[in-house]
Formats: C-alpha cells, sequence, structure tokens
C-alpha cells in the first residue's frame, strides 16, 4: 500500500529528497505524473483512468507535505523500508490503507515510472 503523511507533519520537509520516485510534495504545490520519473505520454492511474504524464494535479494537502500514491511505491526495489516513514522526526509517515498493493504491483508502478 501506499504511504501517506497524518495531520501530525511538522513541515520539517526531510522526507521530500529521500523519495525516490518524487512522490512527496510539499502543501500546496501542484504535482505531475512525470515530476522526477521517466514518464511520457500517457499513464494510467490506480483509478484506471489515463491521463498526460504532464498533466499538473490540484495538491492533495494544502498545509502540509503529501504523498501522491499514484508514484508512491513504499520505496520497494530501491529501499528496504519507505524512506520517507525512516526520517520522519514525528512518525507521521504510514501505511494509507485506502491504497492497498501487493510487492508485485508496487514493482510494477516502479517499472513504470523508471525506465
Amino acid at each position: 500500500m501506499a504511504i501517506k503523511i497524518t495531520e501530525e507533519c511538522i513541515n520539517c520537509g526531510a522526507c521530500e529528497p529521500e523519495c525516490p520516485n518524487n512522490a512527496i510534495y510539499e502543501g500546496g504545490v501542484e504535482w505531475a505524473i512525470a515530476d522526477g520519473t521517466t514518464i511520457k505520454g500517457a499513464f494510467q492511474l490506480m483509478d484506471g483512468s489515463s491521463v498526460d504524464a504532464a498533466d499538473r494535479f490540484a495538491p492533495i494537502s494544502s498545509d502540509t507535505y503529501y504523498i501522491v500514491p499514484n508514484k508512491c511505491t513504499e520505496c520497494q526495489g530501491f529501499h528496504e523500508e519507505p524512506q520517507c516513514a525512516a526520517v520522519c522526526p514525528v512518525d507521521c509517515c504510514v501505511p494509507d490503507e485506502m491504497y492497498q498493493e501487493t510487492v508485485e504491483e508496487l514493482m510494477g508502478k516502479k517499472a513504470k515510472m523508471h525506465i
């Protein structure tokens, strides 16, 4: 499953540079699938819809850092554990129960983002 940042976030920013998928954004910042990935053109989101990788989307949070579930792979294929959670000083990076994915699905997502 993806990782989420809870409301306990103190906006320290320690998590953002640790994400190998560039899935973490500062509150209020728009996001795109193409940010920090090699994806170009059409990309299928987890809900089955298709978007252009360069399309910009509204921030998921305006107040605190947030993780884009469509880009989060829990660091599978990069690290032994999610790096955002490893560096978070207040333990606010936790599994997101809304996005259940197997290791195989997470690795498939990683492969699509980093050709």
